[in-house]
């Protein structure tokens, strides 16, 4: 498939239109007009793009790609490396931020809830059809150490629990992948009894506590490898591509 031709592909999957970002999403970096390769992974760090290079990828696809909102210009340093690696090799950078966070069947928030066996009920961000916060509730209810074993268990991270002054059951919770720890408050004025993201603040540590919700630092990185992942499979199976996710490890 042609390169621009895979962009409107994903495009029209992930309708990056609809969502106000922090970044471009998209093809991020031209290379070949041609793409039977793809290497996906959560970030576009240099170790995933020499991985690329070694599996001759026409392209790499990642949640967390290039130029984001606040950072400097230049095109200098370990910026200047990625990208010259890139070029050099012909690869097309191709990422997807928010849209690939709220889709929901293939983002982030859907993957996990679908790996922690809980049923979406909606959006947290009201009047907002594409929140990047949502919430639902468990088939069965858990304490606090129970949600924090099944977390540890499905993405191979221990989280870190702040659940001092939170109730003793588990029914309802919100989430959000990545770093989303400032809508607990969101989750907490709906009255859910827990709120899962991929990183902590100091704060959030006092407002979980103070106004009763359990909280669940359950990493960054350990969150969001599954929407690209899924985003991979879905262009091997519809597409044909010859798809390779490719996981670097990063404790955060």
């Amino acid at each position: 498939m042609n390169n621009i031709q895979l962009e409107s592909v994903l495009n029209e999957l992930l309708s990056p239109h609809l969502i106000k970002d922090y970044c471009p999403n998209g093809l991020q970096v031209e290379g070949k007009s041609e793409v039977k390769k793809i290497i996906t992974g959560v970030t576009a760090c240099q170790a995933l793009i020499d991985r690329a290079i070694e599996e001759q990828a026409d392209a790499l696809l990642v949640h967390h790609g290039f130029f984001w909102k606040g950072e400097a210009a230049e095109i200098r340093g370990m910026k200047y490396r990625r990208i010259k690696a890139l070029i050099e090799n012909g690869i097309n950078l191709y990422a997807y931020h928010l849209p690939l966070d709220v889709h929901p069947t293939l983002g982030n928030n859907a993957k996990l809830a679908e790996m922690l066996d809980i049923e979406v009920l909606g959006g947290l961000e009201e009047g907002n059809p594409n929140s990047v916060a949502i919430y639902g509730q468990l088939s069965q209810p858990l304490s606090g150490e129970e949600l924090a074993a099944r977390l540890s268990i499905t993405l191979h991270r221990e989280p870190l629990h702040i659940g001092d002054n939170a109730p003793k059951e588990i029914k309802t919770l919100g989430w959000c992948t990545g770093g989303g720890q400032d809508f607990i408050e969101l989750a907490a004025n709906k009255g859910l009894d827990a709120f899962i993201s991929g990183e902590i603040s100091e704060r959030t540590v006092h407002i979980s506590r103070e106004l009763g919700i359990h909280y669940f630092s359950a990493g960054h990185h350990a969150t969001e490898r599954y929407g690209i992942k899924s985003l991979g499979e879905y262009l091997a199976d519809k597409h044909k591509f010859d798809v390779v996710f490719i996981d670097v490890d990063n404790p955060v």
